[in-house]
């Protein structure tokens, strides 16, 4: 393969959308300070195969997903630009690939854990059926979304023996997942409405005022169930101390943050370049995971 055909393809794979697969390492992050689960840090390794599984799979969807559109991307004034949709990719290929790395992600999580495997497989069956229809059904596509950021979240526990997945968790990366999807369709709606019904079929069903409503709905109780998670008298129980509390802080600015980078800049089509460029959602991000590891590294004994 030549060295611009391979560019196009690595760019197929839509790499900057791995980082979703950090959901992963949430049960194995939060277990660390758990004294009752005596997790070795070892386990690090185990879950971040099972990142690479996601990101094996993720691809191979994003590649079968393309390929489906590829009419629709063509009339989008960024989609067109993706490998396939811009004839950079052949579309057999791009099956091919896709094949392989589905294939290939589902062995690797089939080698870590049979519970894994499970939660992956059903992650694919759920993205096959999310484009072939679901993504079309305006609301339950939003759904859709989010519960793949759970099963995530479900396969860094599973692919642990002993970790108990705390459905606090669970819930946080449900109402989290929704809000991002909730923006990204309000700045579909705003943005791209003036380019018709061609961009995404489903975008008609919105509307812009629901989804303000909506956005709002789903930000507060992002921020409180994470609040009261913290609190909680289970979590209390587990970490031996009430300190995790301080992470509210960050929680609340990060929602503030990206409310502002949708409301006032315009911004939230695209997640992921939003939480690996903007500087103070970086800062925000760096700050809360080091305030994690000293409230639960100061809770776990030596």
């Amino acid at each position: 393969m030549k060295p611009a055909s391979l560019w196009h393809a690595v760019r197929a794979l839509r790499p900057k959308q791995w980082t979703k697969n950090a959901v992963v390492f949430a049960a194995f992050a939060f277990a660390l300070g758990d004294r009752q689960q005596n997790l070795d840090v070892a386990a690090f390794w185990t879950v971040l195969y099972a990142a690479i599984a996601f990101c094996m799979v993720s691809s191979g969807v994003y590649l079968f997903n393309d390929v489906r559109d590829i009419e629709q991307d063509r009339a989008h004034p960024n989609k067109k630009l993706r490998p396939i949709a811009a004839g950079e990719l052949p579309v057999p290929t791009a099956l091919g690939m896709a094949a392989v790395l589905l294939a290939a992600g589902l062995a690797l999580s089939w080698k870590l854990s049979l519970s894994l495997f499970y939660v992956v497989a059903g992650y694919v069956v759920l993205q096959v059926v999310y484009t072939l229809a679901l993504k079309r059904v305006a609301l339950v596509d939003l759904f859709v979304i989010a519960a793949g950021f759970v099963l995530r979240a479900l396969a860094g526990g599973v692919v642990l023996e002993g970790v108990r997945i705390s459905p606090w968790l669970l819930l946080c990366t449900l109402l989290l997942a929704l809000f991002l999807a909730l923006c990204k369709r309000r700045h579909e709606k705003v943005v791209l409405s003036d380019y018709g019904t061609d961009i995404r079929e489903s975008l008609a069903k919105y509307d812009q005022q629901l989804l303000d409503q909506l956005i709002a709905i789903v930000s507060a109780a992002t921020i409180v169930s994470y609040s009261l998670y913290t609190l909680w008298p289970d979590t209390v129980d587990k970490f031996e101390t009430t300190r995790l509390a301080f992470t509210i802080p960050f929680v609340i600015f990060g929602i503030f943050r990206y409310l502002d980078l949708v409301y006032r800049h315009e911004k939230g089509g695209q997640p992921e370049q939003i939480l690996l460029t903007d500087i103070p959602l970086l800062v925000d991000l760096v700050l809360y995971g080091l305030t994690v590891f000293l409230v639960l590294g100061r809770s776990t004994p030596s």
